[in-house]
């Protein structure tokens, strides 16, 4: 039986503005049709308006609200007999960024 291989996790190049890649992540997965750079000036026209809106850094706030937004708990399912049982399990950090 062959081995299965593992691929190498994907490198994510950090944002130009920020050097985040929490930021760049969020911005890949709100692009349409392949228009990153509409993505991008969405993105940055709405840090531009937290940040004259309020006193706390756009990027702290960005960051405070995906750490809220993120599950840390899911269910999985176990059978056990005949029955089959939700059972609750902790979220990788690099899933919880994915979900």
């Amino acid at each position: 039986m062959a081995r299965r291989y593992k691929p190498q996790p994907r490198t994510i190049t950090p944002d130009s503005r920020y050097g985040s890649k929490q930021v760049s992540m969020f911005v890949n997965r709100m692009m349409k049709d392949g228009k990153k750079s509409v993505a991008t000036k969405i993105m940055y026209d709405a840090f531009d308006i937290m940040g004259k809106k309020g006193e706390v850094d756009a990027l702290d706030l960005f960051s405070k609200a995906l750490k809220n937004v993120s599950p840390s708990v899911e269910v999985k399912p176990r059978r056990v007999g005949g029955a089959t049982y939700q059972v609750p399990i902790e979220v990788p950090p690099n899933r919880r960024e994915a979900l």
